[in-house]
């Protein structure tokens, strides 16, 4: 029996680490012992032939930012954790820009984090959860592009590569996702889970995470 439901939401424009590294180390968990299922998903309606000419083909498929298009499983639901990726901030047409500025997502992480799940970013994905009023005098962190706007947001930015503040979680740049992602694992199911998809993955954790 799973325990803990965890989604990752696809926008287009996301950028495809961000959200593909999690992905992998969550699933690597699962593997490792971890009471836990991990889904890749979009919002209602976003995967569907009305989605904006040039996002997608029609047949469900998300466009990132560097041309990977992924198929999400299905859409948002009611996840115990939701992670958000970053991309595109510095683009108007797509990626994080576009989704803070459409409103739609930011909605939907602030109706979920009042029903109690854990919200957690990567990179520029900070930018949502600042729109969605959740980092106005917390703790957090973003890629470098979006310092100056996460202060503007009235955040506590911090240098550190992965900034927990309890139901509120953010990553630095695109490859932090990875260690965020580490983290939730150790947090959630122990260091040995976290250590041991680590040693799978070849991947030297990186920082030390500001609680």
């Amino acid at each position: 029996m799973v325990d803990t439901t965890a989604e990752i939401v696809l926008f287009d424009g996301f950028d495809e680490l961000d959200a593909i590294g999690p992905y992998e180390v969550l699933e690597n968990g699962f593997r490792a012992g971890a009471s836990l299922e991990t889904r890749l998903v979009t919002l209602e309606g976003d995967t569907d032939v009305n989605v904006t000419e040039g996002t997608s083909d029609g047949q469900g498929l998300v466009r990132a930012s560097h041309g990977l298009r992924v198929e999400p499983e299905g859409v948002l639901g009611e996840p115990d954790l939701l992670l958000v990726p970053g991309g595109g901030w510095t683009n108007e047409e797509s990626g994080v820009r576009a989704a803070v500025e459409d409103g739609a997502l930011p909605a939907a992480v602030a109706d979920l984090h009042s029903r109690g799940a854990t919200i957690a970013s990567i990179c520029t994905g900070a930018m949502v959860l600042a729109k969605a009023g959740l980092l106005e005098g917390r703790p957090a962190t973003t890629h470098p592009v979006a310092i100056t706007d996460l202060d503007a947001a009235d955040a506590d930015v911090s240098e550190e590569r992965i900034v927990d503040d309890g139901d509120v979680l953010t990553a630095g740049g695109v490859t932090s996702g990875i260690d965020l992602a580490l983290w939730l694992l150790e947090r959630e199911f122990g260091a040995d889970v976290a250590t041991e998809v680590a040693e799978q993955m070849v991947h030297e954790r990186r920082g030390e995470v500001l609680c």
